[in-house]
């Protein structure tokens, strides 16, 4: 038997950062997903987010990939929120996302900071945020041509 823990802080946004997610619709969302993840087997410690975008904090399974991952959330959570007619027009989300490993020392701050996304947003928008994870983290932005 294999013992696998691998924690990846997972943030993705609404398609053009399109501010949709109003706080009905994300409450939903969020109990939809985690549903979801289980019903696949993805191992969901904490989801939440804002306007446009949702923070999710995941451990990977022996066989699981965080693009695997990624592509299943994001697929079943656009899915059902067109088939539900939950926001006006088409919904999806936008193809790139932002993936970091978690030490496990460093979970519950984790897991603090995804909880309290509505106070941290009201500090500090998504634009911003994205820009400190780019320097934290030293990505670099490829642009597509």
């Amino acid at each position: 038997m294999s013992f696998v823990k691998i924690w990846v802080h997972l943030v993705f946004s609404t398609k053009n950062r399109e501010p949709l997610l109003n706080k009905e619709i994300r409450y939903d969302l969020f109990e939809h997903i985690k549903n979801n993840c289980k019903d696949k087997d993805i191992y969901i410690q904490s989801v939440n987010g804002h306007i446009d975008h949702i923070h999710c904090l995941i451990s990977l399974g022996k066989d699981q990939t965080i693009s695997k991952i990624a592509q299943l959330i994001k697929g079943e959570s656009s899915f059902w929120i067109n088939r539900n007619d939950i926001t006006q027009g088409k919904f999806s989300w936008q193809d790139d996302y932002f993936a970091v490993s978690v030490s496990e020392s460093q979970v519950d701050k984790v897991i603090n900071y995804i909880k309290n996304q509505e106070t941290h947003h009201a500090k500090k928008s998504f634009n911003d945020e994205v820009a400190e994870f780019i320097t934290r983290y030293g990505w670099k932005l490829i642009k597509k041509q």
